[in-house]
């Protein structure tokens, strides 16, 4: 298994066999919590060491009476005679420990070697010493001892802390924290699970072995191992210790000093005890756990009363000092589970207020749904606030059947109320997010009766809003222009008129936004709106922009605008806790990444977002469609299960004004030799796109009947697929090219002659895309071109991965961390060209990064 973030420590341990092996020795001290990893990385470092290496790994056993020199017992197969016979002398009592420790110098001094000596935490005083008579000695033997700890147990008293305090003042005596698992890195793991990921990290904070086992029993909340190995820390610990950990477990995730004092009197001995145990941890003046799940593993076992008990005198001792903002949740948290419902109105609103101010979106929903449990015996209007509250926030956080439903119930309360401009602007609300939901109809007739009904009232700041509303479905959905502008217009005058901005800028946005997809210039002018918002208007909003730019990118199929729009947008969205953006903006990517010819990376991307719990369904359709193409592409099976799938989580309009549905379905057909079902499934699309003016919708269709030996019909069309249907192939090709699809540029040369079909047919190979290589040599065939290649070059298939020797030789130079520019120079060839070799080079070989293929290729070399 490749290790995710372990490469830099990998690489220094290598590095210090490497100079060790040749004199002078070196002693590496990998340390980390329990479950980081250490094990994980020496036994990487052993299988990557020469053979000419000597490897020798023992560990320490946690037994109540540990094993004199236990260590040095496993390894004694595997050590010379000397060292043997002085073991056994020594554990029978006719020998001395340090004439064991003389054996076991000569022994390493006369072969190089990896001495790994495992959980030194463990360690008995024999071992203790062998260390530090090893340590003091190294510098005459050409050897790698590498020493592992749990740095998490290692308190002021514990007896490693003597030899490490000695080993301080050694040069070459190198230490290696392994740190926990960034949020990608857990994410990375996370993949083809149906996990929240950044759930999943809170849960874990970064620890690969709870994170594996999470993953692996997905259905428990908590894993068997997990609450097993919790049991075995604690079984340790004194009676009072325990208290004080059940207590902290209860408090919550982190605990103050004057909360703790104030449930449980003088508890600083037993603390200490606690955290020298290593399951909680000081942060400054605050006790945490270090894990939330380890929380919640002692939790689950403290009794129910003491539970109630403690949230009672928790509550009691927060409401008796001054409370600030901070400590809202909290006192939410303790009011509920004191069983406290007037508490729970007290805080949990305030709660719920204070996070979605500070972006914490999802801190905001659970809050305001455990305020609106408790909600009945409110008046009206305190519970439609609440309502409105709950819906924004679960629906900023990706939560959007509950966002939605919160939505309908604040109508209905503001209808039963006759609150005419609350009704009309929460229905506006409502249409914006049953869009995002994919029920296009149903939120353009949600949105006409909220403009209807605010019309109505005379002009106000929430028929501005109505307007803009009308004015972004209308971009949205590839209307004419002059809708879209005709509604912005309205807002404009309205947000100027009620000194509303946000409304302003959005409404120009979008105008723009849709002349520019339209006509095809005018981006700059939208960057810059997206900038400026960005800067001035509220998270959402800003957002919302970028989301609109990284999909506009996309559906112009310009690759580089793509990338750079959903950096930004998964940039800014991280800082906010824009979850239903970020995931969106994701799903744009990974069809960005399709259009580079990025095949593993887009299939691995849009799953990470498919797998995620609140994939909206407009997200859900385009990654399952981006899966559909990537399996269709490279000759997989079960490709229209697929794209059925992401066509029944949305209606027909939002299928077409996304974009990908319609094209996908007849590319599927036109690879699957299925020339009928192209023409047809294109006409279906042309015909549910006919009422808008988005040539990157119909252009791509009307290619496919071309494609498919039928007339196309006249239709709008842009850029490369314009060029197409007027004949001029080449032309088309090379926009292609510039835009940055490899793919899409070889489709158009197969209406080009010979050398444009063996170009077309080697860009295909390269891609791996089995099912286009069997259409384009059936139309060599038919055209009578020769010679046809049947199947790969003997050189690439001698290869383990299928390269070229193209590819091979881009592979090599990806091993110097080149970029494509100097990768280009090294071979004769654009930078394009080169980027096209090196997707080619990370999809053949399964992997993300350059750095991985790098290590393909080490891995290739020692085969």
């Amino acid at each position: 298994m490749d290790l995710l973030e372990r490469e830099a420590v990998l690489q220094d341990l290598a590095g210090h066999l490497q100079a060790a092996v040749s004199g002078p020795g070196r002693l590496a001290l990998v340390r980390g919590e329990a479950g980081i990893g250490k094990t994980t990385v020496v036994h990487h470092l052993a299988r990557q060491a020469d053979p000419s290496i000597r490897v020798l790994v023992g560990a320490c056993d946690p037994l109540a009476t540990p094993r004199p020199l236990g260590p040095l017992m496993d390894l004694a197969p595997r050590l010379g005679p000397a060292v043997r016979t002085g073991l056994t002398g020594a554990l029978a009592g006719t020998c001395r420990s340090d004439e064991v420790f003389d054996c076991l110098l000569a022994d390493l001094t006369a072969s190089p070697s990896l001495l790994v000596v495992e959980d030194v935490h463990w360690a008995d005083e024999a071992t203790m010493d062998l260390l530090r008579y090893l340590a003091r000695r190294l510098t005459s033997v050409p050897s790698l001892v590498v020493a592992t700890y749990r740095d998490d147990e290692v308190g002021r008293t514990h007896h490693l802390t003597a030899l490490l305090g000695t080993l301080a003042g050694y040069p070459w005596v190198y230490r290696h924290d392994l740190a926990p698992l960034s949020r990608s890195a857990v994410a990375r793991l996370a993949t083809g699970h149906a996990v929240d990921a950044e759930q999943l990290h809170h849960l874990s904070a970064g620890n690969p072995f709870i994170v594996t086992e999470i993953l692996a029993a997905p259905a428990e909340t908590i894993p068997a191992t997990v609450r097993e190995a919790v049991a075995g820390r604690l079984a340790g610990l004194s009676a009072a210790a325990r208290t004080v950990v059940d207590v902290l477990a209860v408090l919550g995730h982190r605990v103050s000093p004057p909360l703790l004092a104030g449930v449980l009197p003088a508890p600083e001995e037993a603390l200490e005890e606690a955290v020298a145990c290593g399951i909680v941890r000081t942060v400054g003046q605050a006790t945490e756990f270090r894990h939330e799940l380890t929380r919640l593993a002692v939790l689950e076992a403290v009794p129910a009363a003491s539970r109630l008990r403690i949230h009672r005198q928790a509550l009691t001792a927060m409401r008796s000092g001054p409370v600030t903002a901070d400590d809202l949740a909290l006192l939410a948290d303790h009011s509920e589970a004191a069983g406290d419902p007037a508490a729970v109105l007290e805080y949990a609103p305030a709660a719920a207020d204070h996070a979605a101010a500070t972006d914490a979106h999802r801190e905001a929903a659970a809050q305001y749904a455990r305020a609106l449990r408790y909600a009945d015996s409110l008046p009206s209007d305190r519970q439609t606030s609440l309502l409105e509250g709950h819906a924004q926030a679960c629906l900023l956080s990706g939560r959007l059947d509950e966002g939605v439903e919160s939505c309908r119930t604040a109508v209905r309360l503001h209808r039963a109320a006759g609150d005419r401009p609350r009704e009309g602007d929460n229905l506006r609300r409502l249409s914006y997010w049953l869009w995002a939901a994919g029920r296009t109809a149903e939120s353009r007739q949600t949105a006409l009766d909220a403009m209807r009904m605010l019309d109505g009232l005379g002009p106000s700041r929430e028929l501005a809003w109505a307007h803009l509303n009308l004015c972004q479905l209308a971009c949205y959905e590839h209307e004419a222009v002059a809708e879209t502008d005709s509604h912005a217009e309205k807002a404009i005058a309205l947000g100027e008129r009620f000194g509303d901005t946000e409304v302003v800028v959005q409404a120009r946005f979008h105008a723009a936004a849709a002349r520019m997809l339209s006509e095809g210039h005018g981006w700059e002018d939208c960057e810059r709106a997206v900038d400026s918002a960005m800067a001035q208007d509220p998270p959402a909003d800003a957002g919302s922009l970028a989301l609109v730019m990284c999909w506009f990118a996309a559906l112009q199929r310009d690759v580089d605008r793509t990338a750079a729009a959903v950096s930004r947008a998964e940039a800014h969205c991280l800082d906010h806790d824009l979850l239903f953006h970020l995931l969106s903006s994701r799903a744009w990517g990974s069809w960005g990444l399709l259009n580079r010819g990025s095949w593993t990376q887009a299939a691995d991307a849009a799953q990470e977002v498919l797998s995620h719990p609140h994939s909206p369904p407009v997200v859900r359709a385009l990654t399952l469609t981006v899966l559909g193409l990537v399996r269709a592409r490279q000759g997989e099976v079960q490709v229209w299960p697929l794209l059925d799938q992401a066509a029944s989580l949305v209606d027909a309009n939002c299928l077409t004004a996304t974009g990908l549905g319609w094209e996908a379905r007849v590319e599927a057909a036109w690879l699957a030799g299925d020339d009928e079902r192209v023409r047809a499934e294109a006409r279906r699309g042309l015909d549910a796109s006919q009422d808008r003016s988005h040539p990157w919708l119909s252009g791509p269709l009307a290619c496919w009947i071309r494609r498919a030996g039928g007339t196309p019909p006249r239709v709008p069309a842009a850029g490369p697929h314009a060029l197409e249907l007027a004949g001029d192939w080449s032309g088309a090709a090379a926009l292609w090219d510039t835009l940055g699809c490899p793919y899409d540029a070889a489709l158009a040369r197969l209406s080009g002659d010979a050398p444009a079909l063996h170009q077309a047919l080697a860009v295909f190979e390269s891609l791996g895309a089995r099912s286009a290589v069997a259409r384009t040599r059936a139309v060599m065939r038919s055209r009578g071109v020769r010679p046809i290649r049947r199947g790969p070059r003997a050189a690439t298939r001698a290869n383990p991965y299928g390269l070229t020797n193209r590819e091979l030789d881009v592979l090599k130079l990806l091993n110097e961390d080149l970029s494509d520019a100097e990768i280009a120079a090294r071979l004769y060839i654009t930078p394009k060209t080169a980027g096209h070799h090196v997707g080619a080079v990370l999809n053949k070989l399964g992997v993300h990064t350059r750095h991985e293929a790098a290590r393909k290729l080490h891995h290739s070399d020692r085969r």
